[in-house]
């Protein structure tokens, strides 16, 4: 079962490497010419049990396969044969057919000569919250809204979302120096999401909305899924003694058999006050108008990509790489047949067109033993060739071409008293087509942006210089800045002018510091140290708007061979993000954001027979809210208060070979969760659409899973 890689995919990579280090390089070695002359087969059969129910499991459970069940089927193999007479390889593999998780395999293969496979798998992913609602037919194109009483008196609507993938490959060498690559994916998805629509009054002059008096209705409304994407890729590959390049092609096809959700609202809502919304009268009526309007769902699209990449070596010392690809995107489906209504006259799709070319060219060499340098160079462009139309009877759809050159420049130089120098040159442009004067962005009575620029550029330095101060330590210190500027503003707000403007186009100067050490005081102790700060700031024509982003992380890795059988590991790491913004309507909002992360391993056996390790963890996450007005004045009620999301997880595993063919193993996860968060509930009281439905989730929830499997092994 790999219950650990999908949950705890950073600490299983981690225990793996200690299980292999606890073994040491020779016993390694040893397996893998073992595995080469006679590959070993194994079957593992067993029962886990989890504890709690499925609402105490949403965290825990929501990919893993233990969300809905308490006890489950424990059942991998793994099938490797080899006819030694003929080179052929044969591999079956199946994990955790039990759960809704499960992975089957096939392939075979003779080295040098041919190959191919078969790979399917399943996943689910379980929305971790709780809905509960008065809609029927959720999670289809036509839900019916019945309004709730009062909020948690409806009934409990778990989402989820199936994906099923098959995918075909196979290779076959042509000549000793010509490879042929083709593989094929299908991926199915199915179920439902968190999703909703809402609309509100506004006062007249300020909204497309014919009723002025102010009032507002939310409704949730799960997005039914029910799509497939189909992926084709196929490529020639050429390797010479200087010269290699591989030729092919790769196509995605997406179709949603959805189209539109068309919702209907039966009765009364709620206002946000709450107070009754009449959907019968003005303005509940026009709302509810709005509310029942087809919404459109992800349509059909296809993108078909030409590419030619490879590498030329000049001389042993210097080498270039290159990349060419053409891609041809297209989104053509027609409104009618999905159920949408309103196109512009003599419209009938989008006809969305969307032409990339890609070019990257670099070069490494070695012009002197002490010397090593690199340059490399990108270019995209990107070519929105979508007809424009005027919808909704007013805006025209927003166009989004742009032209991007990156470069960079990097020389490293060795010098006397083991070190190393690195000097490097960084260098972006940004070329935006602006929209055109009827775009939504260039109307609105109030934009949401007051400025947008064609152009931006940004030139970087990088310095690096490392050293090996012993044999036992070596460090590094780097140093990097960037400043980013551009050309004129378009002004589309001449109502709001000290309004804001993206961040993406805004000037910008970045500086980044970083410092790491390796040290080895004895042979059987390593440490690794990390230090790295960093701080964005940005200025544009007014102050408000983004202002600054900082952050900072540090953080200590060790590993310790306590014997030659027992090997102990940890880390300790921090981070810190924050982000300031002076907001237009005249709040200053101070956003932190700092993570913690502990872990504490060990793995070693016991006797011969008997091998056990552990591993426990601790990982906080905070979000911080910190608001104030710009004139120094204190938020009313103090602001928002804070998000913090934390796990504690132990893991404890045992295997004892009951024979030389056959083992025991048990598996001990422990995770407690804590979330607190006010998005859907403050206080004991939960958020309420306008039809009385709430989202909730139980915020502590701890869960123990207890499996026990039998191995067997054969050759």
């Amino acid at each position: 079962m790999k219950i650990a890689k999908k949950q705890f995919g950073s600490s299983q990579k981690l225990l793996t490497l200690i299980v292999l280090a606890a073994f040491g390089s020779a016993h390694a070695e040893e397996d893998e010419v073992s595995q080469l002359i006679t590959p070993e087969s194994s079957v593992s059969t067993g029962l886990g049990v989890a504890t709690g129910d499925s609402k105490g499991r949403t965290i825990f459970g929501q990919y893993n396969g233990l969300r809905n069940n308490d006890t489950n089927l424990l059942l991998d193999f793994n099938i490797v044969k080899l006819q030694k007479a003929t080179g052929l390889w044969t591999k079956f593999e199946g994990h955790n057919l039990g759960l809704d998780n499960r992975e089957l395999s096939f392939s075979q293969n003779k080295q040098g000569d041919w190959k191919y496979d078969f790979e399917y798998s399943e996943i689910v992913r379980h929305d971790p919250r709780t809905i509960n609602t008065g809609l029927l037919n959720a999670g289809t194109t036509t839900p019916t809204v019945v309004s709730l009483t009062a909020p948690v008196t409806g009934t409990d609507l778990n989402l989820e979302i199936k994906r099923k993938e098959l995918s075909v490959g196979a290779e076959k060498w042509l000549t000793p120096k010509l490879m042929f690559e083709a593989n094929a994916k299908n991926e199915d998805r199915n179920g439902a999401r968190l999703s909703g629509t809402g609309i509100a009054c506004m006062p007249p002059g300020f909204s497309s909305i014919p009723c002025s008096s102010l009032a507002a209705a939310m409704l949730m409304l799960p997005e039914p899924i029910n799509s497939v994407t189909k992926q084709f890729e196929a490529k020639l590959n050429y390797s010479g003694e200087k010269f290699m390049v591989s030729w092919g092609y790769y196509g995605s096809f997406f179709t949603n058999a959805n189209g539109s959700m068309n919702p209907t609202v039966n009765g009364n809502l709620v206002n946000p006050d709450g107070t009754t919304l009449d959907t019968s009268v003005s303005p509940g009526n026009t709302l509810a108008g709005y509310l029942q309007q087809s919404v459109a769902l992800s349509p059909d699209n296809q993108a078909q990509q030409l590419y030619v990449s490879g590498n030329y070596a000049f001389t042993p010392t210097t080498r270039s790489t290159f990349k060419y690809a053409y891609t041809h995107a297209t989104q053509n489906q027609d409104f009618g047949s999905v159920g949408l209504i309103g196109a512009p006259a003599g419209v009938s799709n989008l006809g969305g067109v969307l032409d990339s070319n890609v070019a990257q060219l670099g070069v490494t060499a070695l012009p002197m033993v002490k010397l090593s340098v690199l340059g490399n160079l990108h270019y995209e462009d990107k070519a929105d060739k979508t007809p424009l139309a005027l919808y909704s009877g007013a805006y025209t759809n927003d166009l989004n071409s742009s032209k991007k050159l990156t470069g960079k420049l990097e020389a490293s130089y060795r010098l006397p008293d083991n070190l190393r120098a690195t000097l490097g040159l960084d260098y972006a442009s940004v070329h935006r087509d602006l929209p055109v004067s009827t775009a939504a962005v260039l109307n609105a009575a109030l934009p949401p942006l007051s400025g947008l620029r064609e152009d931006t550029k940004e030139i970087g330095y990088r310095a690096e210089l490392r050293r090996s101060l012993s044999e036992t330590i070596n460090a590094a210190i780097s140093y990097e800045q960037t400043k980013r500027n551009g050309g004129s503003w378009l002004n589309i707000g001449p109502l709001n002018p000290v309004g804001t403007y993206p961040m993406t186009m805004l000037d910008r100067k970045r500086d980044k510091v970083k410092v790491s050490a390796d040290w080895t005081p004895i042979d059987k102790l390593s440490l690794q140290f990390m230090f790295e700060d960093g701080k964005d700031s940005y200025t544009g024509p007014t102050d408000k708007g983004f202002r600054d982003t900082g952050m900072r992380t540090y953080g200590v890795d060790a590993a310790l061979n306590l014997s030659q059988k027992w090997k102990l590991t940890g880390y300790v790491n921090r981070g810190n993000q924050t982000l300031h913004v002076d907001h237009n309507i005249g709040y200053m909002a101070e956003l932190e954001n700092v993570n913690t992360g502990i872990d504490i391993g060990v793995v070693g056996k016991l006797n011969s027979r008997l091998e056990t390790g552990g591993d426990v963890s601790y990982m906080k996450d905070s979000n911080r809210y910190q608001q104030s007005m710009a004139t120094g004045a204190p938020i009313v009620g103090g602001g928002l208060p804070d998000v913090t999301y934390s796990v504690i997880s132990l893991k404890l595993y045992g295997k004892y070979a009951l024979k030389d063919n056959a083992d025991i193993r048990v598996d001990l996860v422990h995770q407690s969760v804590r979330f607190d968060e006010w998005t859907w509930g403050y206080n004991g009281t939960p958020f309420a659409y306008s039809d009385n439905t709430t989202v909730s989730m139980q915020q502590n929830q701890s869960v123990t899973f207890l499996g026990a499997s039998y191995v067997y092994k054969f050759r």
